[in-house]
């Protein structure tokens, strides 16, 4: 497992680097995902979950963790 940068495997950068990203529409992101990532997308939202609570994640790229923190939590809000 590559951890050449704050600790995080490239796989996990990978996934901060996507998410960094704007989509034009519906379905993209999941096509993105699918072809550059190869993982399903349920997966992806896994991996992406447990990086939000990774304090080497929030290290590497605190203005992401950050941003999708506030989503979640406000998603958590609404229920």
């Amino acid at each position: 497992m590559d951890t050449g940068d704050g600790g995080l495997a490239q796989r996990e950068q990978d996934i901060l680097a996507l998410e960094r990203r704007g989509f034009s529409g519906p379905g993209v992101k999941e096509r993105a995902i699918r072809e550059e990532l190869g993982l399903a997308p349920v997966r992806y939202y896994q991996l992406l979950n447990a990086l939000l609570d990774n304090p080497r994640a929030l290290a590497h790229d605190p203005v992401t963790i950050n941003r999708l923190r506030r989503v979640r939590d406000s998603r958590r809000d609404e229920r």
